[in-house]
């Protein structure tokens, strides 16, 4: 018999890939932090040695959820400001409370509790862009969560840098002294918005994006509102378009959000090969508008779903945000076809590791990728009966159902319990940062 590190035997097995395919009395094999062997549980027992057994007679196994968009930091921030449109709560509400209380401690703490809750909700990778970026990439490596680092860059002054070119330097110096010193961890660049970064610092992105072979995350077309701020503007054209003249856009841009589109330009999303971030709940929330992305789907488009901020959302449960998103695209289109069951959950796995370039390496239960995986109890009343997995995962599914969470091989959670964070700390320092925030929060 072989000697493996573990072997997983759920009742289903949903590998994303091949599309649609629910295995039944299969198990995994892992070995070294990647998989080694899908085979059915019965040879399975007769094949390998495993210094560790994971039995889950009630659960489906399935990749780990890949959050396409979020500001982990502001985990914090939850329900500080609700029921208002985008630029009313970013300018008179969250702009002045993060001048008035955002630090490195901020974000060091507040992505701890940003993992707790990702790791509970099924979460093993998210895409990332705020603040302090060294404080994100330092608690997601210590936490053992895959995450891509956003090097964010605005035109003005906030505590983490001073202008275009600050941010820029100080990205390039957190990417070279730590992310790249960590398996698990990826950069991307992350201008905020097209109206809030002008043309050369994008210029300086767009070739060090390509220099460096890294992706570009941008909020783009959120509200009509920053569509048509535009064309009265002293540009005088949509968004897109003059991210399209600076060679922005490509294989290697994720257009987070994507609200407000004309056909051409999703025809042009397909065409060049963009990934899409769709954020349907922080998108209701704010009245933002709904990203067809049905449409850009079958466009061609790479279409993943983020959560956006737990400010805005307010959390960052990914099942849910997953469900929301194909209840929408139905309703939207009013096709019941469109994102079907099988694809929601490719756009929350499979799609999101595509569009941060790490297809390669998860998104997928396949031999030879790395053993980043989640088990769903479904013997829960609100799950049972079971008729098609893939459907019960998509849409009935909650996060509570999460029980185990690896990534590489590495149990994150086991049986509900926490395992690379001290909860209680966790949440403790959350109530003191209350305490604080509401003493500093500015009158609106």
């Amino acid at each position: 018999m072989q000697t493996i590190d573990l072997l997983v035997f759920p009742k289903w097995l949903v590998p994303i890939e091949p599309e649609g395919v629910a295995l039944v009395e299969h198990a995994l094999a892992i070995r070294d932090g990647r998989i080694v062997d899908i085979l059915p549980a019965a040879f399975a027992r007769q094949t390998y040695q495993p210094a560790d057994t994971l039995e889950l007679p009630e659960h489906a196994l399935m990749p780990g959820l890949v959050n396409g968009h979020t500001h982990s930091a502001m985990a914090l921030m939850r329900g500080l400001a609700d029921d208002l449109p985008l630029m009313d709560w970013l300018n008179h509400h969250i702009w002045p409370a993060e001048a008035a209380v955002v630090s490195r401690a901020f974000c060091v703490d507040g992505v701890r509790l940003a993992c707790a809750e990702m790791i509970r909700g099924g979460t093993t990778c998210f895409n990332d862009m705020y603040f302090f970026p060294d404080a994100t990439a330092e608690v997601a490596a210590a936490v053992g969560l895959r995450a891509t680092i956003g090097l964010l860059l605005i035109d003005f002054p906030t505590a983490w840098a001073t202008d275009a070119d600050d941010y820029i330097r100080k990205g390039l110096d957190v990417y070279e002294h730590q992310i790249r010193r960590q398996p698990l961890l990826r950069a991307a660049f992350a201008p905020h918005a097209p109206y809030t970064v002008s043309d050369a610092p994008l210029l300086k992105i767009r070739a060090l994006a390509t220099e460096m072979g890294l992706p570009i995350h941008m909020h783009v077309h959120e509200t009509a509102d920053e569509v048509n701020q535009a064309l009265v503007g002293p540009d005088g054209r949509r968004p897109l378009a003059r991210l399209a003249a600076l060679d922005l856009l490509g294989p290697d841009f994720i257009a987070v959000h994507m609200t407000q589109l004309s056909d051409e330009e999703i025809a042009d999303c397909g065409r060049l090969g963009m990934s899409i971030a769709h954020c349907p709940e922080s998108n209701l929330k704010l009245a933002s508008g709904i990203a067809p992305i049905a449409k850009l789907i079958a466009a061609g488009a790479n279409v993943m779903v983020g959560t956006d901020g737990a400010a805005s959302n307010n959390d960052l449960d990914l099942l849910a945000e997953t469900r929301t998103a194909a209840l929408l695209a139905k309703g939207a289109s009013g096709d019941p076809r469109a994102v079907p069951a099988a694809t929601a959950l490719k756009l929350a796995t499979l799609n999101g590791a595509r569009a941060l370039g790490i297809d390669n390496e998860t998104g997928s239960l396949a031999i030879g990728k790395s053993a980043d995986f989640i088990a769903i109890d479904l013997s829960h009343a609100s799950t049972t009966p079971v008729y098609d997995v893939i459907s019960t995962l998509a849409y009935a599914v909650g996060r509570d159902q999460v029980t185990d969470v690896y990534v590489a091989g590495r149990a994150l959670m086991r049986n509900r319990q926490l395992l690379t964070l001290d909860e209680p700390a966790v949440l403790a320092k959350a109530a003191d940062w209350r305490t604080k925030i509401t003493a500093a929060k500015p009158s609106a």
